[in-house]
């Protein structure tokens, strides 16, 4: 299994001199310093009740949001689209998406498996106080009929206005399909879509720069609002769905890098850290998807694979909202409602959490993939009111955990399928975001131990 590539002069380091980092603060330490900081001012906000602190928090974190949804829709449209057409670059392209497919449904199975386990073991709506006139219904829902027939735009513009990235993803495959069908005739249109999709990143990437201010307000706007009282009644609850989510990304993840990919799992989180701390904040897949995708490359796996895995990943691929929580969440709400769940409706919450985790489309929420699954247990939609006001908290680390796994399957497969690049996956930095934007710098001729398809140094 390889990846085809056309000859091409190899890439080297540029002068040490011509390197410099914007930010000789770590980008990490700039994340964990916002939050300290909103969780600072947070607690002074409502402890004090100073209500323009408060306002203040909630503008920063609104427009932080605001800013990663902007490039969404077009960001999602363009990214599928190029990744699609990638694949004509790579060698055996359906036996990599068939492999990429098959791992994300193995990964669900496993993440739905351990909330289903947590939360029998755990009894989470035991003892909470809470009543089924606590809950309401939810402004937006999601059954299978709106599932399959929401999939297919009625025009070419409502997806886009109204951010339904589902649909978006369905217009991008079929453009993009319709594109490997014409071949050459599509080039330009192709180039156009790359060029685009680059801008993009890049508009993007000064957004995501501004991570650390958006974690002040957003983080500082949950505690302000919610504060510490409303934990106690969701502590079992948030509990099992931190400690779920951080059993797969800390227990499943690494021992399947350790047993089946055959690499270090402490040199994974090393290089996908960046993406994953960046998605705790932002509650964005999609937002968070350009800085998944360099992650990735610079584990090892071959670009053009990556383009086509990621952007698929982050639309699709999400054991912390579809898999984790709403397992977790089933249970939860037929407690509080008083129905006895049974073997056929845990089999059905698996089945829903491995075929509609599209429906959580990568967006911040995963309300549609909940009342999906409520819809079909059977189960009042009320119930999801009744998470409403715990959702941005227990959203952090599910998000987080969406984000690994969305950077661990490409890893995982191209080590299988031996396209992974050992040497790149062991020197992958975790300080990324702190680097300056890849550069191609020409190697003489006789360079000739280098490989030509591998991704390009950083200049």
């Amino acid at each position: 299994m390889s990846v085809s590539a056309s000859p091409q002069t190899p890439a080297v380091k540029a002068p040490a001199e011509t390197k410099k980092s914007s930010f000789s603060f770590p980008f990490w330490a700039q994340i964990v310093t916002g939050l300290v900081l909103g969780v600072l001012l947070g607690w002074v906000s409502r402890s004090q009740e100073i209500s323009w602190l408060g306002t203040t928090l909630e503008q920063i974190g609104d427009i932080f949001v605001q800013l990663l949804k902007l490039a969404v829709a077009p960001l999602v449209f363009f990214a599928i689209l190029v990744s699609i057409t990638n694949l004509r670059k790579v060698n055996n392209a359906a036996r990599l998406a068939s492999r990429t497919l098959l791992w994300f449904m193995i990964t669900s199975l496993i993440a739905v498996a351990i909330g289903l386990a947590i939360g029998l073991l755990t009894n989470p709506g035991s003892g909470t106080g809470l009543t089924p006139q606590d809950g309401k219904l939810p402004k937006r829902e999601g059954s299978w009929l709106d599932f399959l027939t929401g999939i297919v735009p009625t025009d070419i513009i409502t997806p886009f206005t109204e951010l339904n990235v589902l649909q978006i993803v369905f217009l991008a495959a079929v453009a993009g399909i319709a594109a490997l069908q014409l071949g050459s005739k599509a080039q330009p249109v192709l180039n156009l879509a790359e060029s685009v999709l680059e801008l993009l990143q890049k508009a993007l990437w000064w957004v995501i720069r501004l991570a650390p201010i958006g974690t002040v307000g957003l983080i500082g706007t949950a505690i302000a609002t919610y504060g510490w009282d409303l934990l106690g009644k969701y502590a079992t609850f948030t509990v099992d769905v931190y400690v779920g989510s951080a059993l797969v990304m800390f227990g499943v993840y690494p021992l399947l890098l350790w047993s089946v990919a055959k690499v270090n799992p402490l040199q994974f989180f090393k290089g996908a850290w960046p993406a994953i701390q960046l998605a705790f904040v932002s509650r964005s897949s999609v937002g968070t998807m350009p800085v998944t995708q360099k992650v990735t490359e610079r584990l090892g796996v071959p670009k053009e694979y990556a383009s086509f895995a990621v952007p698929f990943g982050a639309t699709t691929k999400m054991d912390g909202c579809a898999a984790i929580y709403p397992a977790l969440a089933a249970i939860f709400i037929a407690q509080i409602f008083d129905v006895q769940l049974g073997i056929t409706d845990y089999l059905l919450i698996a089945f829903v959490s491995v075929v509609g985790s599209a429906a959580t489309a990568g967006l911040t929420g995963a309300t549609v993939m909940l009342t999906l699954t409520l819809s079909t247990l059977g189960l009042p939609l009320e119930g999801v009111g009744l998470l409403m006001a715990i959702d941005p908290i227990l959203d952090m680390m599910r998000t987080a955990t969406n984000v690994a796994g969305q950077a661990l399957v490409p890893v995982i497969v191209a080590a299988r399928e031996g396209i992974l690049d050992k040497v790149a996956y062991a020197t992958a930095s975790s300080s990324l975001l702190d680097e300056p934007a890849p550069a191609e710098v020409p190697a003489p001729s006789d360079s000739a131990d280098a490989d030509p398809a591998k991704a390009l140094v950083t200049a």
